[in-house]
């Protein structure tokens, strides 16, 4: 199966702060933060080709002003109103010759092309696999400021991206979707297909604040100064 990745670059940010363009274009030590994504897939054998999902126009500039020149990109197009809208363009930009798709969140800058191949080997083998990290801490579900219960967390994970599909599931998924989710998966379980849990990563967690930012940097810098 030849597999590509939708990079999806369209967030608002408003979580980050006031950011022309969009969170794609915050700075992450220097770069956009979307680059550290889009750098993540190119280095990824199993990823053989990219949709860059968000403001074309921008995201171009951007790319330029960094001095980055992509291989591995076969389309743009611009995002939607929500996340599954900016999936579904992706999804119509694709070319046909790919049958296997990985959606990846460009605010989870952190990724790496180990996870990224984990994923696309777990989808070859049983058609859908996302990153999923199990949740530690102690749940309570609470109304009004008082707790009402603690929630088992054996059988609880944090989803993450990338998230990775045969392109026939996640097209008829999207055809047939009823509501918004809140990630593919979601969209994909309610046609019935079972979905692979690919053990993730702490690390590939989304940035959507600026302490999220900073310490995305602090990881940053400090990797950079022990290699």
């Amino acid at each position: 199966m030849k597999a590509a990745a939708l990079l999806l670059c369209a967030g608002r940010g408003e979580r980050l702060g006031s950011l022309a363009g969009g969170k794609a274009l915050a700075l992450l030590v220097g770069r956009p933060l979307f680059a550290w994504s889009l750098d993540a897939l190119e280095r990824t054998d199993a990823i053989e080709g990219i949709v860059i999902v968000g403001s074309g126009a921008k995201v171009r500039a951007a790319l330029a002003a960094a001095g980055i020149a992509p291989r591995k990109v076969v389309a743009w197009c611009e995002g939607g109103k929500e996340r599954q809208h900016s999936v579904a363009n992706g999804l119509a930009s694709l070319p046909p010759e790919f049958d296997l798709v990985a959606v990846h969140d460009a605010a989870r800058a952190l990724v790496t092309p180990a996870l990224i191949a984990r994923c696309v080997a777990d989808a070859m083998e049983c058609g859908a696999a996302i990153a999923a990290v199990p949740i530690e801490d102690t749940i309570k579900r609470a109304a009004l400021g008082v707790i009402e219960a603690t929630v088992p967390r054996q059988s609880l994970w944090r989803a993450q991206t990338p998230q990775v599909f045969r392109r026939d599931w996640l097209e008829q998924a999207h055809r047939e979707a009823t509501g918004i989710a809140t990630d593919d998966a979601g969209l994909v379980e309610a046609l019935g297909h079972r979905v692979r849990i690919t053990p993730g990563d702490p690390l590939n967690f989304k940035i959507t604040t600026p302490a999220d930012l900073a310490l995305a940097e602090a990881w940053l810098a400090s990797s950079t100064a022990r290699s």
